[in-house]
């Protein structure tokens, strides 16, 4: 029985190895682009250094910055949603106003990134810091957070966001003022 469990394992491991290693890997990836319409191409920024880059106000939906180093950059007012940014480390970033709705930014690095006014509905963050970032009339609706991570971001939780309108501690779930903050329990 425990051979069974051993190799149900090694099993799982080895697969979840190839599905990043060449799910990421630009090598095996394809094209350094993809392509969101007809004609119009997308750039793919997978396991590069983006440091300091300058991207503001680009229109970078679909694309994907898996595994990317782009600490310092600037990322306002663009529009990124339904990309993949797993493994990023975008700490010290400016996110002032990014659209990041439906991606996929598991174990993503966002200390100390000015998210002010961004967009990160339906977001799935799990694993991802958010130490000392900046949030306010953050748009967080169905956003996947560890419960640690929204816990802490309710303490600072303030403001509405100008896109959406919704507030963001209200789209935090948070209940209570910031001093006593408590997660929201689930519906019974």
């Amino acid at each position: 029985m425990n051979f069974d469990l051993l190799f149900s394992k090694i099993i799982k491991y080895v697969l979840s190895f190839v599905i990043i290693f060449f799910g990421v890997n630009p090598v095996f990836a394809g094209a350094n682009v993809a392509v969101k319409g007809e004609g119009d191409e997308v750039p793919s920024y997978v396991r590069s250094d983006i440091t300091g880059f300058n991207f503001h106000g680009e229109d970078l939906h679909l694309s994907s910055i898996a595994g990317a180093m782009a600490r310092d950059a600037d990322f306002s007012d663009v529009d990124l949603h339904g990309t993949t940014l797993t493994l990023s480390d975008l700490k010290g970033s400016n996110l002032n106003g990014i659209d990041l709705t439906d991606t996929l930014s598991d174990r993503v690095n966002f200390q100390k990134t000015d998210l002010r006014n961004a967009v990160l509905i339906n977001m799935i963050a799990s694993g991802s810091s958010f130490a000392g970032a900046q949030i306010e009339g953050a748009d967080f609706t169905f956003a996947i957070l560890d419960s640690e991570d929204q816990r802490n971001l309710c303490k600072i939780a303030d403001g509405v966001n100008p896109t959406t309108g919704v507030s963001t501690r209200e789209s935090l779930e948070c209940v209570g003022d910031k001093e006593s903050y408590k997660p929201a329990m689930p519906a019974a």
